[in-house]
């Protein structure tokens, strides 16, 4: 795997090649600036993964972040932030720009380790998954996305990847997730909506309801990630959680007021369904992962049972 680190200390560039050296067969690179590593991404050079420290001179890593995202082939690269616990903030902007995951400094050797691996294990996976979407977009031109897998949303403000959004569950402490919130929001009857809209029309609907999520949650500090099955995943911070009612009033108004329209000009009906809020004050780690797991559950069955109720509405009032 070729990485490029980027840091304007010297002695953490010297260390992370003594460490990442033993790790495994990995190609790694420094840069001391962003600006550096900007240069070397324009001139053509191409890598696997990004290790950038998030306090730089002139460019941070965050807004470093920013503009590798912005090239078109370097979307889905992983890039990890090198950064210290006590910056959340920092960690928190870092994941809404685009990161994937952190590593903490002092460097933790097997932390260091097992992060580089983990991020080897997805990098070989999705050339694997690039290799295969390829080989099926050429024998089915048509081929569709399944309903139950998540797809890149971009340019949508606080919308991240599932992978990255659980890595920021998983990595930080019972004492920074304090104050966290997790809650889901399904799509109502996206079975039918999948099995009846192209795949062009699906996703534009998807990104549209996420950009009436992020709307709703701002001034909030929030992450979303669409997680497949029509489902969107939310952190919120600060001790705020949603009146549900209220929220889901207002979403549903947002949407209304976008008027959508399947590319055949057919209006489109979009209703969500919220799930349970599921407070972190004493999640951390794996648990933070289970009150997530939760949280997407619970929006899924919270759309079914909305539908049943509709349904057995429409039946009392068809028998009377």
């Amino acid at each position: 795997m070729k990485i490029l680190a980027v840091d304007d200390d010297p002695i953490i560039l010297e260390l992370l090649t003594e460490i990442i050296g033993t790790i495994g067969d990995h190609d790694l690179h420094t840069a001391d600036s962003a600006v550096e590593a900007l240069e070397r991404i324009a001139d053509g050079e191409e890598f696997d993964c990004f290790l950038l420290d998030i306090q730089m001179p002139r460019m941070d890593g965050i807004e470093l972040v920013r503009e590798i995202r912005a090239y078109e082939g370097l979307r889905r690269t992983p890039i990890l932030m090198i950064t210290a616990m006590s910056e959340k903030r920092y960690i928190d902007s870092a994941f809404a720009a685009g990161a994937t995951d952190y590593v903490t400094k002092p460097f933790e050797m097997n932390e260091l380790t097992a992060r580089i691996n983990l991020v080897d294990g997805l990098v070989t996976e999705r050339r694997r998954h690039t290799a295969k979407l390829f080989a099926t977009e050429a024998a089915h031109a048509q081929a569709r996305v399944p309903l139950h897998e998540p797809f890149d949303i971009r340019d949508v403000d606080g919308v991240i990847e599932f992978q990255a959004l659980e890595n920021y569950l998983m990595q930080l402490s019972r004492k920074a997730l304090f104050g966290s919130s997790v809650f889901a929001f399904t799509i109502r009857r996206v079975e039918e909506l999948y099995a009846k809209m192209s795949e062009f029309d699906f996703q534009c609907m998807i990104v549209d309801v996420s950009e009436a999520i992020s709307d709703c949650l701002k001034p909030h500090q929030f992450l979303i990630s669409y997680v497949g099955n029509g489902t969107f995943a939310c952190v919120t911070e600060g001790g705020w959680t949603p009146d549900l009612k209220y929220f889901l009033d207002h979403m549903h108004r947002v949407i209304r007021e976008m008027e959508l329209h399947l590319s055949t000009g057919e209006p489109l009906n979009v209703r969500v369904a919220p799930g349970r809020v599921m407070r972190l004050t004493w999640h951390a780690g794996d648990r933070a992962i289970e009150a997530l797991a939760e949280a997407h559950s619970s929006a899924e069955d919270a759309a079914r049972e909305a539908e049943r109720k509709l349904d057995d509405i429409w039946f009392m009032e068809s028998a009377g």
